[in-house]
């Protein structure tokens, strides 16, 4: 599947819905997704990581020394919580310019998806997690609806994983700690 994945922008089950992703370090395949979404170029996407060792290579270490971050991750992880962490240099130097905020903050998560996490562990990165959708629009749940949602786009994704139907679900919680507390910055399926 590495040869097939590499370079390419993939629609892919999650545990919440359908995503379009592709190797988070490929600035070309990155702003593709954006132009196949129609999403602006000021909304970041989030990260998916094969475990919790890849996130330790691009987050900043002392944050993830943090008892209220670690426990976090610890208890739910793997799972539909995305977290809002500090990027380290590795990550400012290797990840799409795309991906960190001007805050230099990545959104990541390790979901609960195997052939999500098995995709990240096989390109070595994070892949870009955002649903394959155009932008403001439902979620799709099976790859026909990600086919009708962008049937009418001149760019399209390069390859279609199609896992069947998907149980609808919320879409991942995202959180940052701001040092004292939890910020929820999207209401989702996990509660902190």
């Amino acid at each position: 599947m590495n040869r097939v994945i590499k370079g390419a922008v993939f629609v892919y089950p999650t545990e919440t819905s359908y995503g379009i992703g592709c190797d988070a370090r490929d600035k070309i395949a990155v702003a593709k997704i954006f132009k196949i979404k129609g999403r602006v170029a000021s909304k970041k996407m989030t990260l998916i990581a094969a475990d919790f060792n890849m996130v330790k290579k691009f987050v900043d270490a002392r944050t993830l020394r943090i008892p209220e971050v670690a426990e976090v991750m610890r208890e739910l992880w793997p799972g539909p919580l995305t977290l809002v962490l500090p990027a380290n240099a590795y990550a400012r130097k290797n990840l799409a310019p795309q991906i960190i905020s001007k805050n230099g903050t990545i959104a990541i998560r390790v979901p609960d998806n195997q052939l999500a996490r098995e995709i990240s562990q096989q390109l070595q990165a994070p892949i870009v997690a955002t649903s394959a959708n155009k932008a403001g629009k439902s979620a799709c749940y099976s790859a026909a609806a990600v086919r009708r949602a962008f049937k009418n786009n001149k760019i399209q994704p390069d390859l279609i994983i199609d896992e069947g139907t998907l149980p609808k679900r919320k879409p991942s919680t995202i959180a940052e700690f701001t040092g004292k507390t939890w910020n929820i910055i999207r209401a989702g399926s996990i509660k902190i």
